[in-house]
């Protein structure tokens, strides 16, 4: 098997990536420019696109989504589960649900997270988290 190897349980890329992953949202957490900057790929060829907004492309527009959120009042809290990691070749992606735990509420976001190794790591090229809808009890049925 190769190092590269989706299969491959517990292989350096798979840890990796999920190191990568990890320090995304912990950057996310802590509100911390410097380390969600560290996360990512400065390109033109990265994207985000956050919860109800439109999509963003280049690190100047996708850098700036980060400065708006982490200055602004909401202060977020992720329980990441369903986490699924898959590596082939130098590009890996991370499909997870991210519970977030805002005072008192919570909401559930769908996400996918795409990394190219770069730089002797993983780096950040594209994010994409969609709002879960809830279901009422009405619609259970």
């Amino acid at each position: 098997m190769s190092a590269h190897d989706p299969t491959e349980p517990g292989g350096a890329d798979l840890d990796a990536v999920r190191s990568a992953n990890g320090a995304f949202y912990d950057a996310f957490e802590q509100r911390d420019l410097d380390a969600m900057s560290d996360v990512w790929e400065h390109s033109d060829r990265v994207a985000c696109v956050h919860p109800g907004w439109s999509i963003l492309t280049g690190w100047g527009a996708v850098s700036a989504s980060w400065y708006a959120l982490f200055d602004g009042p909401q202060r977020l809290q992720f329980i990441v589960t369903d986490e699924r990691i898959v590596v082939v070749g130098d590009l890996a992606w991370v499909t997870c649900n991210e519970n977030l735990i805002d005072g008192g509420a919570t909401q559930a976001v769908a996400a996918t997270n795409v990394f190219t190794r770069a730089d002797g790591g993983w780096r950040l090229v594209h994010h994409h988290g969609s709002p879960v809808l809830q279901r009422t009890p009405d619609h259970d049925t």
